[in-house]
């Protein structure tokens, strides 16, 4: 069919997105993160049978059973050859066309033989786990509280502790020692003959999207170093790429909206077993760039879960400043903070289910993980301490690419140096509660309590009131536009408690359940004991106002309603905040209050 490596076209999958390129010719409309539907475009119809699945790169279409990838498409759809398909799309992911020789060719053979000698290799280590020499694992593995039904699934085995216990198995099956070396499964000292890369190990094996085994991570038993060991980078196998997990997850975590990221394989598999079929791990290391763009394929907002221990929290730290330079607005990380000295695995095998539940409900913004880095957990309460933090913020959001998000990302820290300038700490030295000056009100966001300026730079009307009302009603009959004015709802605090407290509960729902229709929607906040909040809303008191919040509405006269809404609401804010700002600017004219300024008139 073609001369393509398969590493070449994987690249191309992995950078252009299939809904992107199938949304030029079909409408599609996103019922769950990543789950499209559309009419057919092979036939004519009236109800949506065309389904594009984002995180497998696939579509079906129901009427007429034709199914494919992103190349398949473009040849289907727009009569491309499948090499004029493969030159388009390598041109929108910045490639370069490869050029086509034997070499390429012999690659591309070579690579499909690794696969099958992996494949081989997993079999075996399968096999050992059941003979006497694997006694010593299969017992961990049990004491770990795995059974045979989950060590089934998951492929687990054992790595003999022999330096050739592998190599003559699969070389009596015919598999050259020169394979065995490019797979990664034989070491080679110099001057001596290869012997077997994993020995003494639990072997877990890692596999790509399709299941196909692409390299091993092997746990030794007893003492000895490395405690884990990965199979070495091979032609299959580049550790970057790869999530442990993730053919299993992807699925799961799309329906449910939530992706777990956690450490370790044991992490993954004891998460698993408790019911969290959503989890996936880096591979010994940092979490990467391309790890996190194939996570905000599957959900918008992946879960960290790193161990409770410092090199962890290190962890954590390296993962949120690898998100900054490549997030866009539509996605976010969340960070699940474990107590001291526990893992995932640990935490719901000793308290359960429901205090890892609780864990993941009480998980961090990234935003709040930058400023926790960057502050060390201290609140800078002198100019100095703030300016040093603003540089540093600003240094942050100068990586970042994307224009929206590095807006919002500014101006947050801006409002939260500049909220709580003139505050002392209580207590002793390190806590992160302030006593805010007199005149200001105590709201509690993020876990954090700031001081609320509002009250010295807006009051509050009775068409604010109900401008408040119109958003939070326009969202309820219109949750499709959820991930347009996420971001300006999420910066808003209502001046009534009760519907804050509903504009909160609606973004929670709205981070655990995406695919939620309006009336969906409705019934989970009722059950949250919003009913009489709803009943409120939903009346002709609102609608009589706002036309475009009624459920009837177009989707797009709603959206723009909302904005529009928004927009008169915060005005006034905006301009009490400015002028609040070019006050202080004449008492104290530090960079941390010139940026504040500066911010504001951008806004």
């Amino acid at each position: 069919m073609s001369n393509f490596t398969p590493e070449f076209l994987d690249e191309i999958r992995r950078r252009v997105s299939i809904a992107d390129v199938v949304g030029r010719t079909v409408r599609l409309k996103e019922r769950a993160r990543g789950d499209f539907w559309g009419l057919s475009p092979f036939t004519k119809e009236k109800t949506p049978s065309f389904h594009v699945l984002e995180d497998k790169g696939f579509y079906k279409c129901f009427s007429t059973q034709n199914s494919g990838d992103v190349f398949t498409f473009l040849i289907e759809v727009e009569g491309m050859s499948f090499p004029e398909a493969v030159e388009q799309l390598a041109a929108e992911a910045g490639l370069e066309m490869p050029q086509d020789t034997p070499e390429d060719r012999e690659r591309q053979q070579k690579r499909k033989t690794l696969a099958d000698v992996n494949e081989a290799a997993a079999k075996f280590f399968e096999k050992m786990l059941r003979m006497p020499e694997g006694r010593g694992a299969l017992e961990y593995l049990k004491k770990r509280g795995l059974d045979d039904a989950t060590i089934r699934t998951w492929r687990l085995g054992f790595a003999p502790d022999a330096r050739g216990a592998l190599k003559s198995a699969l070389s009596r099956d015919g598999i050259s020692e020169d394979l065995l070396i490019e797979a990664g499964l034989l070491r080679v000292p110099e001057g001596r003959d290869p012997y077997d890369w994993f020995r003494g190990r639990v072997m877990f094996p890692i596999q790509d999207r399709r299941g196909g085994v692409i390299g091993f991570g092997g746990r030794i038993l007893g003492d000895g170093e490395p405690k884990y060991l990965n199979s070495p980078e091979t032609p299959l196998f580049q550790k970057r790429y790869a999530l442990y997990g993730l053919h299993m997850a992807a699925s799961p975590a799309r329906k449910a909206g939530r992706m777990i990221v956690c450490e370790g394989y044991m992490d993954v598999i004891g998460l698993a077993l408790a019911g969290y079929d959503n989890a996936v791990a880096p591979l010994g290391t940092a979490l990467t760039e391309d790890q996190l763009k194939d996570l905000w394929r599957v959900v918008r907002e992946p879960v960290m879960c790193f161990d409770g221990d410092e090199a962890g929290q290190r962890a954590a730290f390296r993962a949120a400043e690898r998100a900054l330079p490549i997030m866009q607005a539509g996605q976010a990380l969340r960070f699940a903070i474990l107590p001291k000295g526990e893992d995932p695995d640990s935490l719901v095998r000793t308290q359960g289910r429901q205090a890892f539940e609780e864990l993941l409900q009480g998980a961090l913004p990234l935003s709040e993980m930058i400023w926790r880095e960057i502050t060390q957990g201290r609140m800078p309460n002198t100019p100095e301490d703030r300016a040093d933090v603003q540089q540093k913020l600003d240094q942050r959001a100068r990586d970042i690419s994307d224009a929206t998000f590095r807006r919002h990302f500014s101006d947050y820290f801006s409002r939260k140096l500049w909220g709580e300038r003139g505050q002392q700490p209580q207590g002793r030295g390190g806590s992160d509660r302030f006593t805010p000056r007199k005149g200001f009100g105590k709201v509690k966001i993020e876990g954090a309590v700031m001081a609320d300026a509002r009250s010295e730079t807006r009051s509050i009307t009775p068409a604010d009131v109900l401008r408040e009302r119109i958003l939070l009603t326009t969202l309820i009959n219109h949750p499709e536009i959820f991930d347009e004015i996420e971001e300006r709802l999420g910066m808003l605090e209502f001046s009534a408690a009760e519907l804050d407290n509903l504009r909160q509960r609606v973004l929670n729902t709205f981070a655990r359940h995406e695919s939620l229709d309006s009336e969906g929607l409705r019934n989970h906040l009722s059950e949250e004991g919003f009913r009489a909040e709803i009943g409120m809303l939903l009346s002709k008191n609102v609608y009589m106002h706002a036309r475009f919040a009624r459920p009837d509405s177009d989707v797009k006269e709603a959206l723009e309603g909302w904005i529009d809404t928004w927009q008169r609401l915060t005005a006034k804010e905006h301009d009490g905040e400015l002028r609040q700002a070019e006050a202080a600017l004449g008492e104290d004219t530090t960079e941390l209050t010139f940026g504040r300024v500066k911010a504001l008139k951008v806004n």
